[in-house]
């Protein structure tokens, strides 16, 4: 059985750029998947490489059981397909970006769930928010101040990516490298 590496972390933490770093890194041979997500959000907003479905489409793919875990946040619906349950057991380790509110449910479904907290500062998150041109300055502040309240968990571990890439993303490479 491999594990799941839930890799969590504020809109404008480097999440996505971290999670390339190291897709780029792992060596061949490496029983280690990414997952991608299905959002219902437009696939060419920025960043993240997913696959866009309209509400309908998630609505109709959740009842019938195509995803191993779904969420809602910021008026969009996430789902990671039920494919990463049949890699887990066919012992791949599966990195995932995820949801820090949905935590709790996504370890009461995958046990060997390893959680991956990104962080930076709110003066960092705030210029890469405003230079990805997703949401307005009123948006970004909110989406600050709500990072700023939302419940942190006791998590596995926790990476600041405050400076250079390269020192983050070995971070996280060691992370998944080590714990498998």
């Amino acid at each position: 059985m491999g594990t799941l590496f839930y890799v969590v972390g504020a809109s404008g933490v480097g999440k996505d750029t971290l999670l390339n770093f190291v897709k780029n890194k792992i060596i061949a041979g490496e029983k280690v998947l990414f997952a991608h997500r299905y959002i219902t959000r437009d696939a060419f907003s920025g960043g993240e490489n997913h696959i866009e479905l309209s509400k309908t489409d998630f609505k109709i793919r959740k009842e019938t059981g195509l995803f191993a875990l779904d969420w809602e946040s910021h008026g969009n619906f996430y789902g990671i397909g039920i494919e990463v349950i049949n890699w887990l057991n066919a012992g791949f380790n599966v990195v995932i970006n995820g949801s820090r509110e949905y935590i709790p449910m996504a370890k009461s479904k995958i046990p060997l769930l390893i959680d991956i907290l990104i962080d930076a500062d709110p003066s960092i998150i705030k210029s890469r928010l405003s230079n990805r041109n997703r949401e307005t300055q009123d948006e970004i502040g909110k989406r600050i101040l709500r990072n700023l309240e939302i419940q942190k968990f006791d998590h596995k571990y926790v990476i600041l990516n405050n400076g250079n890439i390269e020192e983050a993303g070995q971070e996280l490479l060691k992370i998944i490298c080590l714990n498998h």
